[in-house]
């Protein structure tokens, strides 16, 4: 039987943008990130193949489910978003 293994090497290490980082946190900077500081972000990464508008919909839906009432105005500004989130 084998067992998943832990890859390792600097194709798997997590960019410096997400190392460390706690969900909320992580939710609430990609919720606020502009098209052009994602691309710059995730140059050359795969983090580019969902697209901006799929991780803002993603970010919206974890601050909805694990959020706190603080994450309520971060929420709501992003129904300003020009991309529809959910």
């Amino acid at each position: 039987m084998k067992f998943a293994q832990e890859l390792k090497g600097p194709a798997f290490a997590s960019r410096e943008v997400l190392a460390g980082k706690n969900v909320r946190s992580l939710a609430g900077e990609l919720l606020a990130k502009s098209r052009g500081e994602f691309s710059s972000t995730f140059k050359g990464s795969r983090m580019k193949r969902a697209k901006l508008h799929g991780l803002k919909r993603n970010a919206a839906v974890v601050l909805g489910n694990v959020g706190t009432a603080a994450d309520v105005d971060m929420l709501t500004r992003a129904l300003d978003d020009p991309d529809l989130l959910v």
